[in-house]
């Protein structure tokens, strides 16, 4: 029995040695050996074939673009938080045809109708996820009238579900703390929108989001440096076709603006658009205060106080 279990231990020492020469290098020359397209181990060296008919991992079909290759995945879409469930459940169409774009039957349509609302049911099984799935809706809304990048909805849903984890809610509208997420997400990622803005797309008051935004900032310690004036100049700029040098004349009068001090203490959303004013008669480009008061959604008077201050900050002189 022990000389059994000798041979076959040595055998088994045999295959492991013969195993680590294959894997280490050619068992003809020695040489390097390597994976090549057709799944098989070849040696540089040699070109002796070594393993054939290796496992393919890969898909199994073949793309020759992006956008076939997109077409042909089997995959999902990544994980989100701009969904209430991450993305992670099924989504029914709401189009009533099949995957050659026909027309369902009667019967296949009323099927479909009862599976879209039993998904719907599974999908929001408690009021923490209602409550999320209505708020996010907002968030994508608002977002989405504001103009803003896909970035800054992600960043204001997980402040949102952040807020509902905290408990910060009782007391609030679903509406007021989307609103504020929305306003301190676009702060964060440096596409700041101003609180009359965030009020025309919003369900809540003015004053309402501007009390529910400290809050939440307050509560879940949230880093929102200043809004800085020069972040609101390139999208003033683009709303009224000015040039790329008019745009760089604003900046630097917001910057002898900071130099000077001016800034303190006013509106960035005024100084902005005082400055793309001043630039653009500077630059002899055709704009108007009521046009800029318009894409700025500010007073022609705030214009008019601001667009002095900015030019006699220019010249180096003193403040009134």
């Amino acid at each position: 029995m022990s000389e059994y279990l000798r041979t076959h231990q040595s055998t088994d020492e045999q295959e492991d040695e013969q195993t680590e020469e294959r894997t280490e290098g050619c068992p003809e020359c020695g040489g390097t050996l390597t994976a090549s397209a057709d799944h098989e181990t070849v040696c540089d060296d040699c070109g002796l074939v070594v393993e054939e008919d290796n496992i393919d991992r890969g898909p199994e079909w073949r793309a020759f673009d992006a956008a076939e290759k997109d077409e042909k995945s089997r995959v999902g879409a990544p994980t989100t938080n701009m969904m209430h469930d991450k993305g992670l459940s099924t989504n029914i169409d709401w189009r009533d045809q099949d995957a050659y774009g026909n027309s369902l039957s009667s019967n296949q349509r009323q099927k479909m109708q009862r599976l879209r609302k039993w998904n719907e049911r599974f999908r929001t099984r408690d009021s923490k996820e209602r409550n999320l799935k209505q708020a996010l809706g907002e968030i994508d809304r608002m977002a989405s009238a504001l103009g803003l990048p896909d970035n800054v909805r992600e960043t204001a849903s997980v402040i949102y579900r952040r807020a509902l984890d905290e408990n910060l809610l009782p007391g609030r509208s679903i509406e007021g703390v989307s609103t504020s997420a929305v306003y301190a997400a676009a702060r964060q990622a440096g596409v700041p929108r101003s609180l009359d803005e965030i009020a025309e797309v919003s369900r809540v008051e003015k004053d309402e989001t501007a009390r529910t935004y400290r809050y939440v900032v307050r509560e879940l310690g949230l880093e929102v440096a200043p809004a800085d004036p020069e972040s609101y100049v390139p999208r003033f700029a683009s709303d009224l076709d000015l040039s790329d040098e008019a745009e760089n004349r604003a900046r630097q009068l917001l910057q002898n603006a900071k130099e000077q001090g001016v800034h303190s203490g006013k509106s960035p959303v005024g100084l902005a658009a005082a400055a793309v004013y001043a630039a653009a008669l500077l630059t002899n480009e055709k704009t108007t205060q009521a046009a800029v008061s318009e894409v700025a959604d500010i007073s022609e008077v705030t214009i008019r106080n601001r667009y002095h201050e900015l030019l006699e900050a220019e010249q180096g002189l003193p403040m009134a």
